[in-house]
């Protein structure tokens, strides 16, 4: 079936650092697995076609191709065009295979530092993250062969450079089969939504577990790419709207760039619509599941999915989000059609938007004592919108035993349902005017982190002394019941108090100073939704080790009260005003305890000080 715009008609370095094993121990396991290709699950060897064509094309879009497919157009692309296109690894997964990426660009600009001396914007286009939403994929192994082709696009390679990971989730691609997507209409069997360490690489970004993100942000940290496209297919309800285009900065960081990020949303909208597809500009997950009369709320995503990511950086982040129902060829080809459309977009503005994101750079370097959000929130203010869905019913189930909705695709209707998308900052801290501090004990661990996404530290070689540093002291420290992504997340409240610090050689100084001030924030501000104390990396510091007898506590207690009659009145006071004070042993006598010498005051202390001072 033809679609859309004009195009082909369709037919019936390893740069991350890797964790666990000793580095020779891992090369020999990874040359293992690879001389062992059965062990993988991996199909037969791929011959690329000299159309360059995929299994999805050849197949009129009932099948997608395998691993091995990837590997091999990757190889031909380089091979067919090789002044247009560079095929290169960024990294390997656990279970050894090769992490794939193509240049393509007719400027001459097929590696990084090219790229960046001719001012060219580079465009990521990321594809299988989820491994089972493969239609960034085919889409852009289609796209880039047209481009190449100059079927489309002319001209837009002198001007932008496309770099295109075609599955990022490299081993959950190779979890084949049928089902691994109960909500989506084709191809017949696709990957897998996790990885083979069982992690969703979006819920990565900014915690970097797994060695996929690692070499993904090494990726990025090379290349630096201006926009982002991460390519996906949502699940939910039965409707007629066919793509979801959302991304930032367009409601959160930078203000000044939010001029490109609303732009290059609006723009690949407004493309999508003339080109037949019916796109939505926000994400269409019902406020109660399964119930369409909910309506939707508009937000801005956390630093750890994409979208929330990338405009920490201050780059821009579109989240591309096909309708599962939609078919796969129909899928494929909105996909093609948008990351067509973001490069255009970005070859006519690319000299405009990079200036705007160097400037964004430049603010955030000055970003030392100003309100920085660390989230954002959605206003109760409600307006009604058109929405296209079809007729449906909700009713009683003997199965789930609640409401259930069944969706009529033969009767068209138009939904009136509430739109909430008024976006304001939520929780907001002051940044520090000079940086953080980070003993030396804490030094390992957070500079892992900080490596990993290219943010600029120093080692102390010295003792360092801040007589006006800034400790966090919890009131409050909150562990989840579950893991999440196999950690114990943990909510803290408290706040920053003058203490003095002294930091020893081995230390870390991380200045805000820099370009990657937002990301940094979130990364060490203990309050942060996705920084390193909300997941859990610093927990030891919010469980209290050491404790008083309770037969002690009482006779201790007696005597600060006879010694202090302050200290008595406020006891009196809670008493009398505090029911759930007075109705707990526990805390009576933990009332005393804090207030005793005994107390360890290392306790609900985070490990890492701010600063107002630059060293």
């Amino acid at each position: 079936m033809t679609m859309g715009r004009a195009g082909p008609t369709l037919v019936p370095v390893t740069i991350g650092r890797s964790t666990g094993d000793p580095p020779m121990r891992r090369t020999l396991l990874a040359a293992a697995l690879l001389a062992c290709p059965l062990s993988l699950g991996m199909a037969p060897a791929f011959a690329a076609s000299t159309a360059l064509t995929t299994t999805a094309e050849r197949t009129g879009f009932r099948q997608t191709g395998r691993y091995d497919e990837v590997i091999a157009l990757c190889d031909a692309f380089q091979q067919a065009y090789p002044q247009a296109v560079r095929c290169f690894d960024f990294g390997t997964t656990p279970a050894g295979r090769p992490m794939k990426a193509m240049a393509v660009s007719t400027s001459g600009a097929l590696d990084a530092k090219t790229a960046q001396a001719q001012g060219l914007p580079v465009v990521l286009a990321q594809g299988g993250i989820h491994a089972g939403e493969i239609d960034g994929k085919d889409a852009g192994f289609w796209l880039a062969r047209d481009l190449l082709q100059g079927k489309v696009g002319r001209g837009v390679l002198d001007k932008a450079v496309l770099l295109f990971v075609p599955v990022f989730n490299a081993d959950g691609h190779e979890n084949f089969r049928a089902w691994n997507r109960p909500n989506q209409r084709g191809p017949e069997q696709m990957g897998h939504r996790v990885t083979a360490q069982r992690y969703n690489l979006n819920r990565d970004y900014v915690k970097a577990d797994s060695p996929e993100m690692q070499a993904m942000l090494g990726l990025v940290n090379q290349w630096d790419p201006l926009a982002m496209l991460d390519l996906h297919v949502t699940d939910g309800a039965k409707f007629r709207h066919d793509i979801s285009i959302t991304g930032e900065p367009t409601n959160s960081g930078d203000a000044g760039l939010r001029e490109a990020g609303n732009a290059l949303k609006d723009g690949i909208i407004a493309r999508l619509a003339a080109q037949g597809s019916l796109p939505v500009g926000f994400y269409p997950s019902f406020v109660e599941d399964d119930d369409p009369a909910s309506g939707f709320v508009h937000g801005v995503s956390t630093p750890r999915f994409s979208n929330g990511y990338f405009p920490l950086r201050n780059r821009l982040a579109i989240l591309v989000e096909t309708h599962s129902w939609r078919t796969y060829p129909e899928r494929v080809r909105s996909t093609y059609n948008t990351v067509l459309n973001a490069l255009e977009l970005v070859a006519a503005n690319g000299t405009r938007w990079l200036q705007l994101a160097r400037d964004a750079d430049a603010r955030a370097a000055r970003l030392g004592g100003q309100s920085v959000p660390l989230d954002y929130r959605t206003t109760d203010a409600v307006r009604t919108i058109d929405f296209l869905g079809y007729e449906y019913t909700r009713t009683p189930s003997d199965i789930s035993g609640t409401s259930m909705t069944r969706y009529d695709e033969r009767k068209p209707q138009v939904w009136k349902i509430p739109l909430r998308d008024q976006i304001v900052p939520g929780n907001a801290i002051v940044a520090p005017k000079g940086g953080y501090l980070v003993p030396p004990e804490h030094a390992v661990a957070v500079a892992r982190h900080l490596l990993v996404h290219g943010i600029d530290f120093r080692v102390l070689a010295s003792p360092l002394r801040d007589a006006g540093a800034q400790a966090f002291v919890a009131d409050g420290a909150q562990f989840s019941p579950a893991s999440v992504e196999g950690h114990q997340r943990t909510s803290l409240t408290g706040g920053w108090t003058t203490q003095p610090a002294q930091v020893g050689p081995g230390g870390l100084y991380v200045p805000i100073a820099q370009a990657k001030a937002r990301l940094l924030v979130n990364i060490l501000e203990p309050t942060a939704g996705d920084s390193m104390a909300a997941w859990g990396d610093f927990n030891n510091a919010f469980e209290r080790k050491e404790y008083m007898e309770a037969y002690v506590a009482e006779d201790e207690a007696r005597t600060m009260l006879a010694r202090d009659p302050a200290l008595k009145a406020e006891f009196e006071r809670k008493l009398r005003e505090e029911p759930g004070f007075a109705n707990s042993p526990g805390a009576r006598l933990d009332f005393f305890y804090r207030r005793h010498p005994a107390w360890d005051h290392g306790t609900n202390r985070y490990p890492v000080w701010r600063t107002d001072t630059a060293h």
